[in-house]
């Protein structure tokens, strides 16, 4: 798992990781997930990634 830089920020990355999952029709649940494929994972990563740099810019719809 990655290092969060900023511990206070955990809570609401998990929120927007499960919420992308939701959006994106993947199943994802509390604790182990290795039974989703690379490519399911990695869309809610991509997608996290994609929204949170929208926000920074102040692109965020």
């Amino acid at each position: 798992m990655a290092k969060v830089l900023v511990p206070e920020a955990k809570a609401g990355l998990d929120t927007l990781k499960y919420e992308v999952a939701s959006t994106l029709g993947v199943n994802l649940k509390q604790g182990y997930n290795g039974d989703l494929t690379a490519k399911q994972n990695g869309s809610v990563g991509g997608e996290m990634v994609k929204r949170l740099i929208a926000q920074a810019q102040g692109t965020m719809k």
